[in-house]
């Protein structure tokens, strides 16, 4: 029982890698391939539109994102709106997500405003059980 030769294998071709879509169901209206996205990579911005109901989404993205980044960020923004909206808590950071805009940190938190930050005793040891 010998191997077989390498003569009676034939050359595989190479795999043809299917592109990644830019055209997406837009969650609001469900209407397929309605939500298109525009990559702005010398800006670092994504946006998502959908021709149906116009909903809008931007996000940053960075030279390694794809369209498809920017949708599962629209999906993730929408599942977080909606888990706030359950709990009943809405703030204006989850509406920003819904209105398109997104603030960036330095927009939220002003240097001026020194009572936000943390003044307590530092951190605390867990209480060991025997």
């Amino acid at each position: 029982m010998g191997k077989r030769k390498k003569s009676s294998r034939k050359p595989q071709g190479k795999k043809k890698n299917e592109p990644l879509p830019t055209v997406f169901t837009c969650l609001f209206c469900n209407h397929e391939k309605s939500v298109t996205v525009n990559m702005n990579k010398k800006s670092g911005v994504g946006e998502l539109e959908c021709k149906v109901c116009g909903q809008r989404f931007q996000c940053g993205i960075n030279y390694l994102s794809a369209p498809v980044d920017v949708y599962s960020e629209w999906i993730d923004a929408a599942d977080a709106v909606a888990k706030d909206d359950a709990g009943g808590t809405t703030s204006a950071s989850a509406s920003g997500y819904r209105m398109g805009s997104k603030q960036s940190a330095a927009g939220r938190y002003d240097d001026d405003e020194d009572d936000r930050r943390y003044e307590g005793e530092g951190i605390v040891p867990d209480d060991e059980e025997d």
